[in-house]
């Protein structure tokens, strides 16, 4: 037995109660055929990626079902001989399914092999962010007015450095703007 998933879409003007009379119909298939109906959604008049039969809306529906091989046949054949079938597709998903469940157990069996991770300590000081929100007007060490090009104006010296803004991430920060600066000017003097 094989899971499928069986998709139609219907003419938008069929009435609710020949779309119910319908899906019972082909559920009655499915069972008489010794299969079983899992799942049935009723997705309504959806609008169609492009005009199928002159129609640019369709009732979607879809019916999950376990069965054989043969018996999709004749449940395709039931909907190619319908008039109010525009169109169908049928997908089988147990293969889809298995694929699933196997990464499910690797990745399961990768977390039970990892150790448990280790609480986090909170910082006895707050740490102020490495980015600011929002630039200020002229930063010691960063180019003025933040723009590519612009002379970078050095750092004045300090005795101690404050506790509140480690000094550490903008001298990487300007070593990086620097850099950008020099490749700009060497690719435009070439």
């Amino acid at each position: 037995m094989r899971i499928y998933e069986e998709l139609f879409i219907l003419k938008p003007d069929t009435p609710d109660e020949e779309v119910d009379a319908y899906i019972e119909q082909m559920k009655g298939i499915i069972v008489t055929g010794k299969g079983t109906v899992d799942k049935v959604d009723n997705w309504g008049i959806r609008k169609l990626a492009y005009r199928v039969a002159k129609h640019a809306e369709g009732r979607y529906v879809l019916i999950q079902f376990t069965s054989d091989p043969d018996l999709v046949h004749e449940v395709e054949r039931r909907m190619r001989v319908s008039d109010q079938v525009i169109k169908f597709i049928t997908v089988r998903i147990d293969e889809k399914l298995k694929k699933i469940e196997k990464r499910k157990k690797i990745r399961d069996k990768r977390a039970a092999r990892r150790p448990a991770p280790a609480p986090m300590a909170t910082p006895a000081a707050p740490v102020a962010p490495a980015m600011p929100s929002e630039p200020a007007a002229h930063a010691p060490g960063l180019p003025a007015m933040g723009l590519p090009g612009a002379p970078v104006v050095p750092a004045p010296a300090a005795s101690a450095p404050s506790p509140a803004v480690p000094a550490a991430p903008a001298v990487v920060e300007t070593a990086v703007v620097e850099t950008k600066v020099v490749d700009t000017k060497e690719k435009a003097g070439e």
